[in-house]
């Protein structure tokens, strides 16, 4: 009674441009992917490039600024640890990870 009667219709037949019409459908999602890429991946590797290069380049005696902004001098190094003076007689060992920055000769007194 509340029930209306369906009626089953015959599938149209196929087009021709239903290829194009699913390679245009996913050309957006595509191009976005692509833009991602150049935007976001891309420079995130490079930056990590770099930061790897300069964690292995750090010698004893470079200056150095860890995470949380603490300046010092490299005093010892280990195979991934670091022992970092911070003042005379004060040294804190930290992963090489933890190194922000080098910073130029003379900076840190």
């Amino acid at each position: 009674m509340f029930i209306s009667q369906a009626i089953a219709q015959t599938a149209p037949a196929a087009a021709t441009g239903s290829t194009e019409s699913t390679l245009f459908s996913m050309l957006p999602l595509v191009l976005m992917f692509v833009v991602l890429y150049f935007i976001m991946i891309r420079p995130q590797m490079k930056k990590q490039k770099e930061h790897k290069a300069m964690i292995e380049a750090i010698a004893k005696g470079d200056e150095v600024v860890i995470a949380g902004g603490v300046l010092g001098r490299v005093a010892k190094m280990g195979e991934s640890y670091l022992h970092v003076e911070v003042a005379n007689g004060v040294e804190l060992q930290v992963q090489r990870v933890a190194v922000v920055q080098v910073l130029p000769k003379g900076t840190f007194k």
